[in-house]
């Protein structure tokens, strides 16, 4: 029982809401960043799964942060997660109208809410 008390402090402590990760990822004619902040994945399942894509022929650089930085160009709050009941915030860095299709995802497949900051 002490367990499962830990298990939900532990999930809705701040510290699960200000564990985020930078996913930089580079290829021949592709530069791509975005920030996926967590809402309510569980933290091992978030940084180990959510923050270490697989993405072949691609170079990939992950850093862990406590919020995701300012510069974005859109933000897909409260993303839902395919198939998941779990959430987070996207942050899209880098080319501005890449926002024509990723909004769309958002609001449509994410069920998400398109915030330009």
């Amino acid at each position: 029982m002490r367990m499962i008390g830990w298990l939900l402090l532990a999930l809705t402590s701040d510290q699960v809401l200000a564990q985020a990760c930078v996913v930089h990822s580079q290829a021949e004619r592709l530069d791509v960043q975005v920030c996926q902040q967590n809402r309510n994945i569980p933290q091992k399942l978030f940084a180990d799964g959510f923050c270490q894509p697989s993405l072949a022929g691609q170079k990939v650089e992950v850093q862990y942060v406590d919020q995701c930085p300012g510069g974005a160009f859109g933000i897909c709050s409260n993303a839902q997660v395919a198939n998941m009941p779990y959430r987070q915030d996207i942050h899209y860095y880098g080319v501005a109208t890449d926002a024509a299709y990723l909004r769309p995802f958002c609001e449509g497949q994410s069920q998400g809410n398109w915030i330009k900051p």
